[in-house]
């Protein structure tokens, strides 16, 4: 049995797709909608997965970082682009250390560029 929570936001930013054709290869801007999910196999002694405060501020801080910004300034050196599997990896990265203090055991996200299509990155927090 696992038990998890979880919070959406929407936020704006630019990419570009190096060597690709069109407005994609050109700066581009998506309206993204970040999504977390934190799950842990039992409750905490308050009944909780981890605190949704704690989680909110944590993605609101994150989210103010990027909001309207070229996501450039998160790509990885080794990553030709900022993908949203890209993003989705520097979202998890970026929280791991708040969603494990808080007592999250394992955080998947997904980045969605648009009502259909996502990237995600899931992995267990090591303690």
């Amino acid at each position: 049995m696992t038990c998890e929570v979880g919070l959406s936001r929407n936020v704006r930013a630019f990419h570009v797709m190096p060597g690709v054709p069109g407005p994609e290869g050109q700066l581009h801007d998506h309206d993204y909608r970040i999504e977390i999910v934190v799950d842990r196999e039992q409750l905490d002694q308050r009944g909780m997965v981890c605190d949704l405060d704690v989680l909110e501020a944590a993605l609101t801080g994150l989210t103010g970082r990027v909001d309207g910004r070229n996501l450039e300034v998160i790509r990885p050196p080794e990553a030709e682009a900022v993908t949203v599997e890209v993003f989705a990896r520097w979202v998890h990265d970026t929280l791991a250390p708040t969603v494990r203090a808080a007592g999250g055991e394992t955080l998947a996200v997904r980045v969605w560029e648009n009502p259909v299509a996502f990237g995600g990155y899931r992995a267990r927090l090591a303690s």
